[in-house]
């Protein structure tokens, strides 16, 4: 004769929650095998044959058939746990809080909090502790950012120049994005450099010999990302007005739009006097502190990663004709730069710095 277990009683609607959560994906393995469970129970399986269907241990399908007996649906969550209290009050994490974002003490002669610092001060937590806490609110006392607060009384109307230019060109010009990346050094390393191995990085000796200096004067074209160079021993308005000169026999009989910073040699008398002469060059510039939206600021950085930096140059005219042959080998293989950022976003986000600065 057959062996069979009291039917427990399991009513439709819960019969429907139960059969729901043994077909859901996103049931945890743990909601599962209780539903199943309470759902063999109720054809009225043996407690053996019911634990091999599931895969689980018959002390196991005693419990949930019980909790649910007892409990309902509400019987198949985890019981409530005691554990240890916490060694934390609210009132005491607030004052942690609170003494972590408030400077040092003067005596201390610190700049700001180390975890350790803070619980010696504090004397009954743990620096552990602390550093759990601040990971937990993101604090992290140790780190520093800087800003720059707008101050350009034409912020507005510069960045509107600025990115119309990139965005939408006027029609049979030519947009350049024209800076100086000066002092750049002719730097010797004292030992050869070893080269790149499997499992090994190029090495330089950390000491140098210094051959003196250069400044490359660059010229971005937006449409097409190619870039004419010039190296000039000095960075002065003389050499900014003769890549002008330069820049302009480049590109004879076209209106040209050139965008530089607010550099004072941009804006010397000698170069106002020639621009007045050639009124199809014109001078575009970008608001104070922003010169990160002059997009050649971009190839300066590709250019000291890629052709400067692991140099190591025994003159003055090597580096220039490193850099020389780098923009060569760029304008063979270069593609525009994007421009995304709309003259709203940029005014947004310069709004937002700048009420951040006033509230603190």
């Amino acid at each position: 004769m057959a062996n069979h277990a009291k039917v427990l009683d399991v009513s439709e609607e819960d019969r429907r929650v139960l059969q729901s959560r043994v077909a859901a994906r996103t049931v945890s393995v743990r909601d599962r095998e209780r539903a199943q469970i309470v759902l063999l129970a109720a054809e009225g399986l043996p407690a053996g044959e019911l634990a091999a269907r599931v895969g689980c241990s018959r002390p196991t399908v005693t419990l949930w058939r019980n909790r649910y007996a007892k409990d309902g649906l509400a019987g198949l969550d985890d019981a409530p746990r005691s554990g240890a209290p916490p060694r934390l009050t609210r009132q005491r994490t607030d004052e942690i809080l609170a003494a972590t974002l408030a400077p040092p003490p003067a005596h201390l002669g610190v700049t700001h909090w180390s975890s350790r610092l803070l619980a010696r001060h504090l004397g009954d937590v743990s620096h552990t502790t602390i550093t759990r806490l601040w990971k937990s609110w993101q604090l992290q006392p140790w780190r520093a950012e800087t800003f720059k607060f707008p101050t350009d009384p034409e912020l507005v109307a510069k960045v509107h120049d600025i990115v119309g230019l990139y965005l939408h060109p006027p029609e049979n010009a030519v947009v350049l994005c024209v800076d100086e990346k000066s002092q750049i050094q002719a730097l010797e390393r004292t030992q050869p450099i070893l080269p790149l191995k499997p499992g090994q990085a190029e090495r330089q000796s950390h000491d140098y010999r210094r051959h003196g200096t250069t400044t490359l004067f660059a010229a971005l074209e937006v449409a097409t990302g190619k870039v004419a160079g010039a190296c000039y021993p000095r960075h002065r308005h003389e050499a900014f007005l003769q890549f002008l000169k330069q820049v302009a026999k480049t590109y004879p009989r076209v209106p040209l739009h050139v965008i530089v910073d607010n550099y004072s040699a941009h804006k010397h008398a000698d170069v106002k006097t020639w621009l007045a002469k050639n009124p199809r060059i014109q001078l575009h510039f970008t608001p104070t502190h922003s010169s990160w939206m002059n997009l050649v600021e971009s190839f300066f950085s590709i250019i000291t990663r890629q052709a400067i930096r692991r140099g190591s140059f025994t003159s003055v005219r090597q580096v220039t004709d490193a850099i020389a042959t780098f923009i060569d080998g760029w304008n063979d293989r270069c593609q525009p730069f994007t421009w995304t950022k709309t003259a709203d976003d940029i005014l947004a986000t310069a709004n937002r710095k700048a009420d951040s600065v006033t509230e603190h």
